[in-house]
Protein backbone atom coordinates (compact mmCIF):
# COMPACT_ATOMS: atom_id res chain seq x y z
CA UNK A 1 0.00 0.00 0.00
CA UNK A 2 1.34 3.40 -1.05
CA UNK A 3 1.86 5.94 1.90
CA UNK A 4 -0.80 8.98 1.29
CA UNK A 5 0.70 12.67 1.19
CA UNK A 6 -0.35 13.35 4.93
CA UNK A 7 1.46 10.20 5.95
CA UNK A 8 4.70 10.73 4.23
CA UNK A 9 4.56 14.49 5.55
CA UNK A 10 4.21 13.12 9.03
CA UNK A 11 6.86 10.58 8.50
CA UNK A 12 9.24 13.09 7.26
CA UNK A 13 8.15 16.13 10.09
CA UNK A 14 9.03 12.89 12.97
CA UNK A 15 12.53 12.25 11.45
CA UNK A 16 13.32 15.81 10.56
CA UNK A 17 13.17 16.57 14.42
CA UNK A 18 11.13 19.37 16.25
CA UNK A 19 12.76 22.52 14.40
CA UNK A 20 11.49 21.61 10.99
CA UNK A 21 8.28 22.37 9.19
CA UNK A 22 7.79 20.10 7.01
CA UNK A 23 5.33 20.31 3.58
CA UNK A 24 4.55 18.03 1.08
CA UNK A 25 3.20 19.77 -1.95
CA UNK A 26 2.59 17.87 -5.97
CA UNK A 27 5.12 19.11 -8.51
CA UNK A 28 4.05 20.05 -12.48
CA UNK A 29 6.01 16.50 -13.03
CA UNK A 30 3.01 14.88 -10.52
CA UNK A 31 5.84 13.91 -8.09
CA UNK A 32 5.90 14.64 -4.45
CA UNK A 33 7.79 18.10 -3.72
CA UNK A 34 10.24 17.88 -0.41
CA UNK A 35 9.99 21.59 1.54
CA UNK A 36 11.15 21.51 4.99
CA UNK A 37 11.97 24.82 6.58
CA UNK A 38 13.54 25.84 10.11
CA UNK A 39 11.78 27.36 12.97
CA UNK A 40 14.36 29.43 13.88
CA UNK A 41 16.60 30.50 10.74
CA UNK A 42 15.66 33.15 8.48
CA UNK A 43 16.80 33.53 4.97
CA UNK A 44 16.67 36.40 2.07
CA UNK A 45 14.99 39.11 5.15
CA UNK A 46 11.96 37.37 6.80
CA UNK A 47 11.62 34.40 5.05
CA UNK A 48 12.41 31.07 7.06
CA UNK A 49 15.42 29.14 5.84
CA UNK A 50 14.30 26.19 3.70
CA UNK A 51 15.44 23.41 2.02
CA UNK A 52 13.59 23.71 -1.03
CA UNK A 53 15.26 24.62 -4.41
CA UNK A 54 13.61 25.93 -6.93
CA UNK A 55 14.42 23.73 -9.99
CA UNK A 56 16.38 21.06 -8.31
CA UNK A 57 15.84 18.15 -6.84
CA UNK A 58 13.40 18.64 -4.10
CA UNK A 59 12.42 14.42 -3.43
CA UNK A 60 12.61 13.26 0.17
CA UNK A 61 16.34 12.42 0.04
CA UNK A 62 17.86 15.54 -1.50
CA UNK A 63 15.58 17.72 0.85
CA UNK A 64 16.56 15.55 4.03
CA UNK A 65 19.89 15.63 3.13
CA UNK A 66 19.92 19.52 3.37
CA UNK A 67 18.12 19.60 6.14
CA UNK A 68 20.72 17.43 7.65
CA UNK A 69 23.95 19.48 6.44
CA UNK A 70 21.75 22.78 7.76
CA UNK A 71 21.11 20.65 11.34
CA UNK A 72 24.97 19.83 11.58
CA UNK A 73 26.03 23.28 10.63
CA UNK A 74 23.51 25.73 12.37
CA UNK A 75 21.94 23.83 15.31
CA UNK A 76 24.62 21.24 16.32
CA UNK A 77 22.99 20.88 19.67
CA UNK A 78 19.77 19.34 17.96
CA UNK A 79 18.58 15.56 18.37
CA UNK A 80 16.91 15.11 15.47
CA UNK A 81 16.53 11.85 14.35
CA UNK A 82 17.27 12.41 10.78
CA UNK A 83 21.00 13.10 12.27
CA UNK A 84 22.01 9.49 12.18
CA UNK A 85 21.33 9.68 8.27
CA UNK A 86 24.45 12.58 8.52
CA UNK A 87 27.65 9.85 7.14
CA UNK A 88 25.06 8.75 3.91
CA UNK A 89 24.06 12.43 2.97
CA UNK A 90 28.15 13.10 3.55
CA UNK A 91 28.74 9.78 1.18
CA UNK A 92 26.07 11.34 -1.54
CA UNK A 93 27.07 15.03 -1.69
CA UNK A 94 30.87 13.39 -2.33
CA UNK A 95 29.39 11.50 -5.39
CA UNK A 96 27.51 14.10 -7.08
CA UNK A 97 30.87 16.99 -6.71
CA UNK A 98 32.81 14.28 -8.30
CA UNK A 99 30.45 13.67 -11.14
CA UNK A 100 29.99 17.50 -11.14
CA UNK A 101 34.02 17.41 -11.23
CA UNK A 102 34.14 14.80 -13.79
CA UNK A 103 31.16 16.07 -16.22
CA UNK A 104 33.52 19.61 -16.32
CA UNK A 105 37.06 18.63 -16.83
CA UNK A 106 35.49 15.79 -19.69
CA UNK A 107 36.67 16.90 -23.61
CA UNK A 108 33.92 17.34 -25.64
Amino acid sequence: MVASRSARERKAAMQAGPLARVRIEVGADDQFVYKISCSECTAKGHRPWSAYRPGTDNGFMAAMDRWVFHLKEQHPASDAPCLEFLPEAEQRLHERRMQHEAARTRPD
